[in-house]
């Protein structure tokens, strides 16, 4: 009797202590949700350089992200950044980078084979990395699909890049925040593995730590194959394919609901 009462109590309190952390999980990300549409609330009009203006003149345009906070560049959560710091390098702009209120971040505009491209690095946190490309997107007139998003990836070992056509956040709070701003999931995604945490150590210790000096060796081999990526990815021509990106259905309808929405937020940034 003693047995089967005491595993009943366990029992209870298990199922009791799962709801309540589910709770906690969902209210977390629904504060996340509503910090990012208070952020996203402030209208702004945007006063362009002549190489700002010259972005929304005929022709491709990309805006490629890396994902990350601000300050903290040498974490495992912010080797997206590493990665795009490394490409302004090779494109000779690793001394470009220029404050922009505007989008809250950090901005270099560079033609990569005819193609206009937007770098972003956000001065928001990770979890709210989202506001950031929304904005930048809106003026530069740049649609979600024309979005190249770089972070790390706990499911992928380090050593390991692979591209990503759409589809869900896959737990990366990132990825999820710009899905959640830009209403859509069509972003395409590098990502950069990092490996899962060892032993006892908690997700978000893994992913705020810095590399060890073993790792970094092999950091600097994927950063180099990753800004290869990036320039092999800018540098195709449009196609069929390009102009449909892989997404859930959900992400795909809103993209084409959105459409013609991104046109006119991007007149209005010009005005």
């Amino acid at each position: 009797m003693r047995d089967g009462s005491f595993l009943s109590k366990f029992c209870m309190f298990s199922s009791h202590f799962f709801k309540k952390l589910l709770n906690f999980v969902n209210m977390r990300r629904l504060l996340t949700r509503v910090i990012n549409r208070v952020l996203l609330s402030g209208q702004f009009k945007a006063t362009m350089t002549e190489a700002e203006a010259e972005i929304h003149t005929e022709g491709r345009r990309k805006l490629v992200v890396g994902l990350g906070n601000p300050g903290m560049e040498g974490t495992r959560h912010s080797v997206g950044m590493a990665v795009l710091r490394a490409f302004a390098a090779r494109l000779g702009g690793a001394d470009c980078w220029r404050s922009d209120r505007h989008v809250s971040g950090e901005v270099i505009l560079l033609e990569v084979q005819q193609t206009r491209v937007v770098l972003l690095r956000p001065r928001l946190l990770m979890n709210v990395n989202g506001v950031s490309v929304a904005k930048a997107a809106g003026k530069y007139g740049i649609k979600p699909e024309d979005i190249l998003l770089v972070h790390d990836e706990m499911d992928k070992p380090l050593g390991k890049i692979a591209l990503k056509h759409g589809g869900s956040a896959r737990g990366h709070n990132g990825v999820r925040s710009c899905v959640d701003c830009l209403q859509t999931d069509v972003m395409l995604r590098l990502r950069v593995g990092i490996g899962r945490p060892s032993g006892k150590t908690s997700v978000d210790r893994h992913v705020l730590s810095r590399f060890t000096s073993e790792e970094q060796k092999v950091l600097e081999s994927v950063v180099v194959q990753s800004v290869d990526l990036l320039i092999s990815q800018l540098s195709q021509s449009d196609s069929p394919q390009d102009s449909q990106p892989a997404s859930s259905p959900a992400g795909g309808r809103q993209a084409a609901q959105r459409r013609e929405g991104w046109s006119e937020n991007s007149t209005a940034a010009q005005s």
